[in-house]
């Protein structure tokens, strides 16, 4: 039997620059003068890491690093490579380097790699046996070791503006010449791609294989959602986006901008998050950012949650953003969130105090003999429901105010509440 071989070679691989001036997009790094051309035009190959959102041109640049620098191509992808991919590229490097050859080794997701693995590459980066190059979509401060990220120029790539994609689209289309697309599907796909060339040219050719075999001229609005359905949604589930998303929505909250909030809020609900992660991390908010000023928040958004587990999605999102308005909307008080915090912070300093012997409990004949309990003040007992000067903090631990309310919301009547019974225990204390 005879195997079929598969030429096909997809479109975004197809239309991959083959010159820097054929790139679009990152003229903050590529454009005359910036770090990345003075790199290229340096002549001289340097480790570095590429650290920007999927689809804005990381490989390219490191595949037109390697021509520029006549250097010999080495790719590990650290979602499918190991230990055994590291050890090859460095046998390859050193046959080439035995040859007076310079090699380039790229490796994509290095976040990916764990700390042994990332180390692994230091010697021969040292030793100049090769130039490393890592592609990155998270954090490389958090996600790249500390002694390969002290090796490496980090360069910020970012997604590709609306006009980019539109230069894109216009060259897949110079590159498809059976198939228009209107103004309107056009913006829609622009938007779909959110920055992403690589997204924007996959769907491309999708559409491309469906117009042709539907023989259809010109993609519309309408048939580009028949076509696509579903896969419209613009939102990445995962990696730093998706924090970054989850941040911009609690801080829209804090900043009381039911906008802003509502925004954020649908744009996860949109591109596919959890809303049962939403209803969770709105309970969060109520408690650290509203707190006392108004309990009733984080009431809202428990029945938020209770209430999408009844009805689901879509019913349910609605109540979800019910509860986000008045998140924003409710008075802000962090007041509780500092206070466990300071608590926290001082037991992990002070250590572990035994409980006073009048804060003891006696349910025993034994531990009565031995004073538990004695002279504790039964609250209910004293004027107006307050033991004034009781203590009840461990022996030897100074009077602490961790929990200072502000004046918003309710907590204005617990501050003067407080103030009143500190008033009453500091006059008892005289």
């Amino acid at each position: 039997m005879v195997a079929v071989l598969n030429t096909h070679i997809p479109l975004a691989e197809r239309l991959r620059p083959k010159t820097l001036g054929e790139v679009v997009g990152q003229q903050h790094l590529l454009g005359e003068g910036m770090a990345l051309r003075v790199a290229f035009e340096s002549g001289q190959p340097h480790s570095c890491i590429l650290w920007g959102p999927p689809g804005v041109g990381k490989t390219t640049i490191a595949r037109l690093m390697a021509h520029a620098f006549e250097a010999q191509f080495i790719t590990i992808s650290a979602t499918l490579g190991g230990v055994k991919d590291i050890r090859e590229a460095v046998e390859q490097a050193s046959i080439w380097h035995g040859q007076g050859k310079q090699t380039i080794v790229f490796v994509d997701e290095v976040h990916r790699f764990n700390k042994s693995q990332q180390d692994a590459f230091l010697p021969h980066v040292e030793s100049g046996l090769f130039t490393f190059i890592g592609a990155t979509t998270e954090n490389p401060s958090f996600e790249v070791n500390s002694a390969l990220l002290s090796r490496a120029a980090v360069y910020v790539l970012q997604a590709l503006s609306a006009d980019d994609l539109d230069q894109i689209v216009a060259i897949a289309i110079m590159n498809n010449a059976n198939v228009a697309i209107d103004v309107i599907a056009k913006q829609e796909l622009i938007a779909y791609a959110d920055g992403d060339a690589r997204r924007l040219l996959n769907t491309l050719e999708t559409l491309f294989v469906a117009a042709n075999k539907e023989k259809v001229s010109t993609i519309t609005q309408a048939w580009l959602n028949k076509v696509l359905g579903e896969r419209m949604r613009r939102y990445d589930k995962g990696g730093e986006q998706f924090y970054d998303t989850i941040s911009a929505l609690h801080k829209s909250v804090r900043g009381s901008d039911p906008d802003a909030a509502l925004y954020w809020l649908v744009r996860m609900l949109d591109g596919g998050a959890d809303p049962r992660y939403m209803a969770r991390r709105m309970i969060r908010m109520a408690s650290e950012d509203i707190g006392l000023a108004d309990p009733r928040a984080l009431t809202m958004a428990l029945d938020a949650a209770n209430t999408y587990e009844r009805l689901g999605s879509p019913e349910g999102e609605l109540t979800l953003a019910q509860c986000v308005v008045y998140l924003a909307m409710a008075p802000k008080s962090n007041a509780v969130y500092k206070a466990f915090n300071a608590v926290k912070a001082h037991i992990k300093k002070d250590g572990t105090r035994p409980v006073p012997m009048h804060l003891r409990n006696a349910p025993t004949k034994l531990m009565k003999t031995l004073d538990y309990g004695k002279g504790y003040r039964y609250a209910h007992d004293e004027a107006n429901g307050f033991a004034a000067g009781e203590h009840y903090l461990p022996d030897g631990m100074k009077d602490a105010l961790f929990y200072e309310p502000l004046e918003r919301g309710l907590e204005i009547k617990i501050a003067a509440k407080l103030r009143e019974l500190r008033a009453l225990n500091a006059k008892s204390n005289v």
